[in-house]
């Protein structure tokens, strides 16, 4: 059958998720993180306790969530439209989490269909909620199907200059190396699948941008420090390749950051995004 729009409400079983420090070091990796983030990327540097990014919840989070009640659809033409992550305390290096997750909404955007996953995950250490995911997956082919075409967001940066921008370099081999925190999706690592889904090769995936991103968000208007990252959503626009540079402009008013991620060439990558702070 194909994508079921009767699925809106479904619930999936509950599901378990532990990560060690290793794994926070190499999501940090993952993401671009580097020799002058040490307290992200080692767990023995003198004086620096070690700690989570935010962005992490990406990959730990999300669970619980019933793709199988979707109905069918090609993987080859599915692309993440959108997330966002809502932190309720700063994510340890260490733990263990339980998921439960549910199908938010379906659109019909005519060629395609859009599809919404919400899941909250609860830190097992304390019983308490953790953080809170949210994203969308655009099924290409999948619309057509008479449903609504969903809201239209309403965003835009202010018109001035940004407050900041920080510009971070993509490697060749990101996606190998963002790929083992959990994401292995041919499409970031197998040429001939990557041309299936119409790309000339394997594209950056779009959460590693998201991570890029978010490190700037942290270290700009959080100097640093996790304990002040609370929200981050934003919308994918358009694939980056590995080796494309990120450049993120951020503006600030009060405890809120709209931010924009464009490509070297200006081609926004990320937009319509909003992050909160403390």
């Amino acid at each position: 059958m194909p994508i079921n729009p009767d699925a809106v409400g479904l619930s999936g079983d509950p599901l378990r998720r532990s990560w060690t420090s290793k794994d926070s070091l190499l999501y940090a990796l993952g993401v671009g993180a580097g020799v002058d983030e040490l307290a992200f990327t080692t767990e023995n540097t003198k004086d620096t306790p070690q700690r989570a990014l935010p962005t992490m919840a990406v990959v730990l989070g999300g669970g619980g969530v019933p793709f199988d009640k979707l109905g069918s659809f090609n993987p080859a033409l599915m692309l993440h439209g959108a997330q966002g992550i809502e932190l309720l305390s700063e994510i340890p290096p260490e733990g263990e989490i339980e998921s439960t997750g549910s199908i938010g909404a379906i659109w019909d955007k005519g060629k395609g269909a859009v599809v919404e996953m919400l899941s909250e995950s609860v830190d097992l250490a304390t019983g308490k909620p953790l953080f809170r995911t949210k994203m969308t997956a655009f099924m290409r082919g999948e619309g057509g199907f008479g449903g609504e075409r969903g809201p239209s967001p309403d965003w835009s940066h202010p018109d001035r200059k940004p407050d900041h921008e920080l510009r971070y370099e993509t490697r060749m081999d990101q996606p190998l190396i963002y790929r083992l925190s959990g994401d292995r999706n041919p499409l970031h690592s197998d040429p001939s699948f990557a041309k299936m889904g119409g790309f000339e090769r394997p594209i950056l995936h779009g959460l590693c941008s998201y991570g890029f991103t978010g490190r700037a968000l942290l270290h700009t208007v959080c100097g640093s420090d996790p304990a002040r990252f609370k929200a981050m959503d934003a919308r994918f626009s358009k694939p980056v390749m590995p080796g494309d540079d990120l450049v993120v402009s951020m503006w600030v008013d009060g405890d809120t950051c709209l931010f924009q991620t464009k490509n070297q060439d200006g081609d926004v990558v990320i937009d319509q995004g909003v992050m909160r702070f403390a």
